[in-house]
């Protein structure tokens, strides 16, 4: 990174000022620090008679109905010195009793205690919010333009310093210094799809392939190394600029970035959007002073920036056909995500590694968690990761006691699809392997994501479907590949894995597994095992272990019977020593039952371990 592209001084969106008054102004206040109320006021300059209003009940990103208009209160409305009446009509929509063409305004209020990316947050420390929290969306207006004003006075009340400043991937028409006042949306898309953090907050810019980007980190000690974590950013953001452009790289979506990370002290998480993220980390986890080596956990955040870049091309462009036109009033269905999800998590990781920030071992470690994670998952036996996306609503979204079950993620099977999609087509015989995912990648992009303006521009602008993904494919090495998606996307049996690592310079190694694995169980231990799931057709499963059972002792059968108060599971190795079976002394419902328990050896639900065998082979397949 170049040290004059490095600064801590905020980056500003140039102002671009609307040629006529926007059609729907929301002006945002601190109705109350304490009390965590965000005060709304909405000027409409055309109503329509009766003019209905709502608030989406999801968040695009977030595959889960979660209500945003409960958050809702106080809701007025009025014409000129005339109050209009309100009426709502279901969950979240509302009729106005207005007439049309006279400006109506709208006041509310809006609760914001969620200190996650999807929703909103309001404290006497920060602000933040998604406008799918904030901003009511006004009925037959949608693609006209929007301004959205922050009003300064309100959150530095009091007179509070260091006073707070605004991050925000929405375009200024008139700001201050600290970034308060006026900006501007192309319709309601645009302005939901671009959070805004406010507050007291580091900030930092570097420029990448010459596009300006910004990263704020709220919750910083004094011991954060912000230096770094700009430097870092600027390798993977420029790694996956040129992935995705090469040398044209005046092509990319954006034309400025900012990351808003909130520290806490447990969390994490992250947020897509068009030209920003919303990310959460644990506070440990940034990059700190003097630390000659990066914490895994440090890597791990810089996998979160990797991810949730990457899907500035991967989900926010190139999207599902399903999603060309949001619909936020109910679910929005799609079988792909395993590909947006499932393959943006394979480019995370991978993406480290050509940027120089991890090493081939490093790699191979985070693979091997992937894999790991899915071959002890049961529900990747009853569940493809088509269906797994289509039903991410209820499924992954909404996850109990037996989801691993039911269930695979398509996060973590997806990147393996992408894996062995990845290492099929470098085998596939094209001369050189020059035929490899990365490919496929822009190839959709270049079918799909055609710029408006440009020469060829057409009929498509994003929308993506599944037969698109077979077509490029078909076009890169003149075959079809429908049978590996009909086994590995629409199918339940096992990956390919072993067999493809193998021929690319990697060997898997069965190690015994944990004693949890081996039994079947996911616990927690706090002076006594709580059992959480019970994996199916585990030795737990056959010997009637449930979810909410407190495991209090084990019974061991011999000469002299020996019966066992038990704390943490490894517990179990020591007192039952060669014995094969075991009563297990279980707690439900305060009831104290005994539960027959067969012992598995110790190569039952072996974990791979991943053996780097030829680093040149490694290298040609990682892109080095």
């Amino acid at each position: 990174m170049a040290k004059s592209n490095t600064t801590l001084t905020s980056i500003r969106t140039p102002s671009r000022l609307p040629s006529a008054a926007p059609a729907v102004h929301y002006k945002v206040e601190a109705a109350d620090l304490h009390a965590h109320l965000y005060g709304v006021t909405l000027t409409i300059a055309q109503p329509a008679a009766q003019q209905r209003v709502s608030l989406p009940v999801w968040i695009a990103g977030s595959y889960m109905v979660r209500e945003f208009a409960k958050q809702i209160t106080g809701i007025s409305a009025r014409q000129g010195k005339r109050h209009v009446a309100v009426h709502q009509l279901d969950k979240a929509t509302w009729a106005v009793d207005c007439e049309a063409g006279t400006p109506l305004t709208l006041h509310y209020q809006v609760h914001a205690h969620d200190d996650s990316v999807r929703t909103a947050w309001l404290t006497s420390q920060r602000g933040f919010f998604n406008g799918t929290s904030l901003c009511l969306q006004v009925e037959g207006q949608a693609d006209l333009p929007h301004q959205l004003e922050l009003v300064a006075d309100s959150f530095n009340a009091g007179g509070a310093a260091p006073k707070w400043q605004v991050a925000t991937g929405l375009t200024s028409v008139k700001t201050d210094r600290q970034g308060f006042g006026t900006y501007v949306a192309a319709n309601y898309d645009e302005l939901v799809d671009c959070p805004v953090e406010m507050g007291a907050f580091w900030s930092g810019s570097f420029k990448a392939c010459g596009i300006e980007h910004r990263f704020v980190v709220a919750g910083a000690t004094p011991a954060f190394d912000g230096e770094r974590l700009l430097r870092d950013s600027q390798k993977i953001c420029e790694t996956a600029i040129s992935f995705w452009h090469g040398n044209k790289r005046s092509a990319t979506p954006h034309k400025n970035y900012v990351f808003m990370l909130n520290a806490v002290a447990d969390g994490y998480g992250g947020l897509e959007h068009r030209n920003s993220t919303a990310l959460i980390c644990n506070r440990a986890d940034l990059p700190r002073l003097d630390e000659a080596k990066p914490s895994e956990g440090y890597t791990t955040l810089l996998g979160l920036i990797s991810h949730e870049y990457f899907h500035t091309w991967n989900v926010k462009r190139l999207r599902p056909a399903e999603f060309a036109r949001y619909d936020y009033t109910q679910e929005n269905y799609t079988e792909l995500l395993w590909f947006f999800e499932g393959f943006t998590s394979y480019y995370d990781d991978l993406l480290l590694r050509r940027a120089g920030l991890i090493d081939d071992a490093q790699y191979l470690k985070l693979l091997n968690k992937t894999i790991n994670q899915v071959l002890q998952t049961p529900g990747r036996e009853v569940h493809s990761v088509a269906q797994s996306s289509f039903e991410a609503w209820t499924k992954y979204y909404r996850q109990d006691a037996n989801s691993p079950n039911l269930t695979v993620s398509y996060y973590t099977k997806g990147a393996l699809v992408a894996l062995c999609l990845d290492l099929t087509l470098r085998q596939h015989g094209v001369k050189n392997h020059s035929v490899s995912l990365d490919d496929v990648m822009r190839a959709l992009w270049a079918r799909c994501c055609v710029s408006k303006g440009s020469k060829g521009a057409g009929k498509h602008d994003g929308p993506m479907l599944e037969a698109d993904v077979l077509a490029v494919l078909k076009e890169l090495t003149g075959r079809s590949w429908a049978t590996e998606f009909k086994a590995w996307v629409h199918g339940t049996r096992d990956l390919p894995l072993e067999t493809l690592l193998a021929h690319h310079g990697v060997n898997v190694q069965h190690d015994p597994a944990q004693l949890a694995q081996r039994l079947g169980l996911r616990v927690t231990e706090d002076h006594s095992v709580q059992i959480k799931t019970v994996l199916n057709g585990s030795a737990a499963h056959k010997a009637g272990f449930a979810p909410g059972d407190e495991w209090l002792g084990v019974e061991v059968a011999g000469k002299a019977t020996s019966t066992w108060r038990i704390k943490k599971l490894d517990d179990l190795l020591l007192y039952a020593g060669a014995a094969k079976k075991v009563t297990a002394l279980v707690s439900r419902d305060r009831q104290l039952l005994r539960l027959n328990l067969s012992l598995p050896n110790t190569e039952a639900n072996s974990t791979w371990r991943l053996v780097l065998d030829n680093p040149k082979l490694v290298s040609r397949w990682l892109g080095l």
